[in-house]
């Protein structure tokens, strides 16, 4: 029944070259896209290789010496056009999220909305970077620091946002006046195509951005060109940590600026004085999303005593009444398929060594055909089990009972990352104590969802380095130059 829906859009956004220097390029060989819902191939897309990206690096350090000179309203109009662009084509985007990454279409227009919204949020903030006049304890000098873009930025983007975690960082990249070499996911690359598509329709000029589109075979060669070019100034990636951890080697010896926004494993805590029905509606948010692939979903789920079994009963009755599983062209879908096999047998192995060691399932359980896998809950988890140490990626919702604000706190902390964490409670001393003790960047307080332009997005520990969107968002694309005017006459 899957192999029904077929990709319908406009023949100009489905783009499959690689894009360098305002140019549609071919690479010697290519590589196939799939449906992840139906294993069955959308497109064959250039496969770049280092020789293309060291062109699209020349091609944007090329570009960087004009871009720059743009004034910020100048950028500020063209990321507007652009915001424009993805706000009339956001059905055909969203198709396209929908066919490569799996997801549910509501959930793909919303990804472009969301895409959009940084776009359209750095537009503005284009016209605000600010540097400051500073008092001189000198009288014949003045004191000013300016901000300056850094230079090319490479940016590597993951799968599971194709639109959105591009527009994050390059809507912030080119509001300061940096130039970009995009290298999208191999398993999403025409999302990132089509926005190459719609910045060159905004008019934005040639080599300020690119993409190359590669294979996983060409993957580690392409990124080490761009994270060791020398003409590269800064590096920001979205992925796991332990890619993250390879791509930060790599820069270090050219001592590149680099943001990462790296793994997570978000607790989500559920107190006794919490409002019930709204902690099983964050729950659902907040796990189910994008069928638990999101680097901020809920991982492990700490409920505490007294509420602990009318929790459980609750979510699976939701659990029950809000999933279906399909193709995410199906408007009845609300769960898609994980992103390959790889994906759905980690989930499968998560839930099996659970149940080795005492977990009780209590909602599907089952991987099913492809990369198809049942949203599963599970009781009497315990914090030896795989699932509550690693990150799934999966539509995996393990409970763990507990006693006390102190012993939640530690469970939830007793982890290498930190990017998001979330807790249900009505007891406001406790909302400032738990809030300002969770070791992570981001805290949804009484809300599954928090991801939003306006907000700073990033983590602590071994989640990532730097911010994205926010008025910080823009700080990690800019360079401090200190000016001293001397010489003046009192």
């Amino acid at each position: 029944a899957l192999l029904q829906y077929s990709l319908d859009i406009s023949a100009q956004l489905l783009r499959t070259q690689g894009y360098v220097n305002g140019q549609w390029i071919n690479a010697p060989s290519t590589f196939p896209v799939l449906d992840p819902a139906t294993g069955e191939e959308i497109a064959k897309v250039a496969d770049c290789g280092p020789a293309e990206a060291k062109l699209a690096v020349d091609a944007a350090y090329k570009a960087f010496y004009s871009w720059k000179q743009h004034t910020a309203k100048e950028r500020s109009v063209l990321l507007r056009k652009w915001y424009d662009l993805l706000t009339l084509n956001k059905e055909d985007l969203a198709k396209l999220i929908t066919f490569e990454c799996g997801k549910p279409m509501k959930e793909s227009l919303g990804e472009i909305a969301y895409a959009a919204g940084f776009l359209e949020w750095f537009s503005e903030e284009a016209r605000r970077v600010y540097g400051d006049v500073v008092p001189s304890a000198a009288k014949d000098r003045r004191i000013l620091l300016l901000k300056q873009p850094v230079g090319v930025a490479s940016i590597i983007t993951p799968w599971n946002f194709p639109s959105a975690m591009i527009t994050r960082k390059v809507g912030a990249a080119l509001a300061a006046g940096c130039t970009i070499v995009v290298k999208p996911a191999e398993d999403t690359p025409l999302s990132a195509l089509a926005l190459a598509e719609l910045a060159s329709q905004a008019g934005i000029p040639a080599g300020v951005f690119n993409v190359v589109p590669c294979s996983r075979e060409k993957t580690p060669s392409v990124g080490a060109v761009l994270c060791t070019d020398p003409l590269v100034g800064k590096v920001s990636f979205t992925g796991s940590t332990a890619t993250g951890k390879i791509l930060l080697k790599l820069a270090a010896d050219t001592v590149k600026r680099v943001s990462m926004e790296l793994g997570g494993h978000a607790p989500f805590i559920v107190f006794d004085s919490a409002d019930v029905d709204k902690a099983v509606a964050g729950a659902m948010n907040s796990k189910f999303r994008n069928s638990g692939q999101t680097c901020v979903c809920s991982n492990r789920f700490l409920v505490q005593s007294k509420i602990h079994d009318c929790f459980i009963e609750k979510l699976g009755k939701a659990m029950d009444a809000e999933l279906r599983l399909g193709h995410g062209s199906d408007p009845n879908t609300t769960q898609g398929p994980l992103i390959n096999v790889r994906a759905s047998e980690k989930v499968e192995h998560q839930v099996m060594d659970a149940v080795s060691r005492g977990a009780k399932v209590l909602r599907g359980g089952k991987r099913l055909d492809g990369s198809f896998h049942q949203p599963t809950l599970l009781a009497d988890v315990t914090t030896d089990m795989l699932c509550t140490r690693e990150e799934t990626f999966g539509p995996l919702l393990p409970v763990i009972r507990f006693s006390t604000e102190k012993e939640a706190l530690a469970i939830a902390n007793a982890s290498h990352v930190g990017l998001a964490g979330y807790f249900f409670s009505q007891d406001v001393s406790q909302i400032w104590r738990v809030a300002e003790n969770l070791e992570v960047g981001m805290v949804g307080v009484n809300e599954g969802l928090l991801s939003t332009p306006e907000a700073s997005f990033g983590g602590v520990k071994q989640s990532g380095l730097g911010r994205e969107g926010s008025k910080y968002g823009i700080e990690e694309y800019l360079d401090v130059k200190y000016m001293c005017f001397g010489g003046l006459t009192p």
